[in-house]
């Protein structure tokens, strides 16, 4: 029943962190370079430029949604008392 609850809290969750992700790269781009970031449809793009801002843009994104996910699943258990996942990772079979 926690998980069902937990799925609004994630969505929301979700796109909080994708706003937060987008401004932090947006920050960390401004102090790399003047120009906007490339982007993969224009065709005057340099690929170390291009190469850079997405590998940039991933960590930066995946950093803040795994923090964000982590930051609503413990606050949900703190206040229902019920962890909406795992406790910790099943090991792997040998």
């Amino acid at each position: 029943m926690g998980k069902v609850l937990f799925i609004p809290v994630s969505i929301i969750g979700g796109y909080i962190a994708g706003f937060i992700g987008k401004k932090a790269f947006e920050g960390v781009w401004a102090a790399i370079d003047d120009e906007e970031p490339p982007d993969s449809k224009h065709r005057e793009t340099p690929w170390l430029k291009l190469i850079l801002a997405l590998a940039l843009e991933g960590a930066i994104f995946r950093a803040v949604r795994g923090i964000a996910d982590h930051a609503s699943r413990l606050s949900f258990y703190r206040a229902t008392g019920a962890w909406p996942g795992e406790t910790r990772p099943e090991p792997e079979p040998e």
